[in-house]
């Protein structure tokens, strides 16, 4: 993938044939030791990333407040960091953003799977967004941006942490990538399999040994 900003292009893919990290090279759980096969990214690049993020947005919405709207449960870290980021940068600049953030959760997944239906948990209202310029964060679908879009919003980018380079790919549905990366399932940094693998702070690959045990 490849991310032109200010004519300057960044790479931000994942190569297919990338191994990741040794696990004996990080800190991590001790109980998923025979649960994830690798340190696909850690947690200190993740960071860096998603401060060049916040670079990116503050240069779109320099003259707009935004409303961020955080999808649970696993972007709720990214969000976090995202957000922290754009405080950090307007107080070190001339163009502090006001940042309101809201919630949104939903449901695609079963175990590894993606399921066809987007299921919205909670409250669908999301009339706060009318005339508002926002950030939609976390796991983005064209559903979920449909479902947005009828509130009239000002306007509406999305950063995704993590897109899959699959079949049909949504990257056009992403304004802000993180990482592109091959179809692997990945865990951590919020991201979970079956509501395990939250508490890690790298992202990582799951073993088939993982999968079994925490099955659904």
């Amino acid at each position: 993938l490849l991310h032109l900003k200010n004519n300057t292009v960044t790479q931000s893919a994942i190569k297919d044939e990338w191994p990741g990290y040794s696990l004996d090279l990080f800190t991590y759980p001790e109980h998923y030791h025979e649960d994830i096969e690798n340190v696909y990214i850690p947690h200190g690049v993740i960071m860096n990333r998603i401060e060049r993020l916040a670079h990116y947005i503050m240069e779109d919405f320099w003259d707009n407040n935004i409303m961020v709207l955080c999808v649970l449960k696993g972007g709720y870290k990214f969000c976090a960091d995202l957000v922290e980021f754009i405080k950090i940068l307007g107080r070190n600049s001339n163009k502090y953003l006001e940042t309101r953030v809201e919630f949104i959760r939903y449901k695609s997944y079963m175990n590894d799977q993606s399921t066809e239906d987007l299921h919205i948990i909670g409250n669908t209202d999301l009339s706060f967004l009318r005339g508002k310029a926002m950030v939609d964060t976390g796991k983005t679908m064209q559903a979920l941006l449909k479902h947005v879009q009828t509130f009239e919003p000002k306007m509406v980018k999305v950063a995704g942490l993590l897109v899959k380079r699959v079949p049909n790919m949504a990257e056009s549905l992403t304004d802000y990538v993180g990482f592109e990366i091959p179809n692997h399932f990945v865990v951590g940094y919020a991201l979970d399999y079956n509501e395990y693998f939250r508490d890690l702070n790298h992202i990582c690959v799951i073993s088939k040994s993982g999968k079994m045990k925490y099955k659904v």
